[in-house]
């Protein structure tokens, strides 16, 4: 299985070509494309975060109804390993500096951009991210071994890594659990 970028912003055209840039510029450590994904409006590209984990995010910045910091913020909620890169047309200190501090941004890349510079930055982003991961998986282990970690727990931070909310139960006042659909309770 790929991995997969999500790329949000509402102009489609912008959409079309950073989905085309990433497709045939980029490759995973195992040779593979990634599965890039596209949103015109962050609400449901977090509603589709909430379903699968996403190895990169690029945000456009200024959108209608969330602001992409507002969108990396929920989205770092939800998936805290995801690599955050923010685009914007407009060269604004304060949303970088907010980019930067509350969402968590790795980069912030200007419009337009220079493909290799965006290739370069989204590489790198995507490295950092792997070894991050690969480092949360070798302090986990280590964990283990002194007793500081059950196995139980190691495996839920790993599940929870790859399916974003699979390990939250949401449990009703009768004792039972909720699933997804709003009318069915499983006893």
């Amino acid at each position: 299985m790929s991995e997969r970028i999500l790329l949000v912003d509402d102009e489609p055209h912008i959409l079309s070509t950073l989905q085309r840039l990433l497709r045939h510029g980029l490759k995973d450590a195992a040779g593979e494309r990634y599965a890039v994904e596209t949103f015109t409006d962050a609400a449901s590209a977090l509603a589709r975060a909430r379903e699968c984990a996403f190895a990169l995010v690029i945000s456009d910045h200024r959108m209608p109804g969330m602001t992409g910091v507002e969108f990396l913020r929920e989205l770092s909620k939800v998936q805290p390993d995801c690599g955050r890169i923010i685009l914007s047309g407009y060269a604004d200190l304060n949303a970088l500096v907010a980019a930067i501090n509350e969402a968590g941004i790795s980069r912030f890349i200007s419009k337009p951009w220079a493909d290799f510079d965006l290739l370069s930055a989204v590489r790198q982003v995507l490295r950092i991210r792997e070894l991050t991961l690969e480092n949360q998986r070798l302090a986990d282990q280590v964990r283990q071994q002194r007793g500081l970690l059950s196995a139980q727990e190691a495996e839920l931070r790993r599940l929870e890594r790859l399916e974003p909310g699979i390990t939250h139960v949401t449990w009703g006042s009768d004792g039972s659990f909720i699933l997804e659909d709003p009318g069915e309770v499983v006893l």
